[in-house]
This record gives structure tokens, sequence and C-alpha cells, in this order.
């Protein structure tokens, strides 16, 4: 089953910037093949169920391993069986709408 998330992960422990840490999870995401974009609080990612969840999984991994103590981390997702959805079709379907509002 597809899904899409919307991951929000936040390092506890490391100061301010959490930049670094954000790149990393970008990096696995990228790594593991699955659509994903950025955005200023956090990352829509797309792909099959447990493709996904392994990734948020090793993206926590990866945060401890940079010396994170603790993470806190948000998701959302959702998931469709009616038909094929992906990230770009949600948006299009919105910006249509504006298009011509």
């Amino acid at each position: 089953m597809k899904v899409i998330a919307d991951l929000c992960v936040i390092p506890l422990g490391v100061g301010t910037s959490v930049s670094d840490y954000v790149a990393e999870c970008e990096k696995v995401f990228q790594q593991m093949g699955l659509a994903h974009k950025l955005h200023a609080y956090g990352t829509n990612v797309e792909g099959e169920w447990d493709d996904v969840m392994a990734a948020i999984k090793r993206c926590h991994e990866r945060v401890h391993e940079m010396g994170a103590p603790r993470i806190s981390s948000t998701l959302r997702f959702g998931t469709r069986v009616d038909r094929d959805q992906s990230m770009d079709d949600k948006v299009q379907s919105v910006e249509e709408k504006l298009a011509g509002a």
C-alpha cells in the first residue's frame, strides 16, 4: 500500500540549529529511493508503506548516531486505495482550483 507521510524530526539536546540532522534524513530518503520534498517544517515522503516506515526508522537511527540523545518527531500520513495519487497530484489539484478562482 502506498502512503504519503509528513514527517518533522526534532533532535533534542543538540543546540538550536538542526539543519545538519535534517540534511541527514534527506540523504536517507534519497538513498532509499523515496520521493520526498523538504518544506519549512518537515518533509513529505511518498512510497510503499514498509519502505517509508523503514526510512523514518533509519532517519531516527542516523540522528542518534550523530549524537542526538533524544528525538521528538511528528508524523502525519495518509493512504488511498481507490486510485493512485502522488504528492504532486495533490498540490496540482489545489493549484488548478486557485488558477480558476
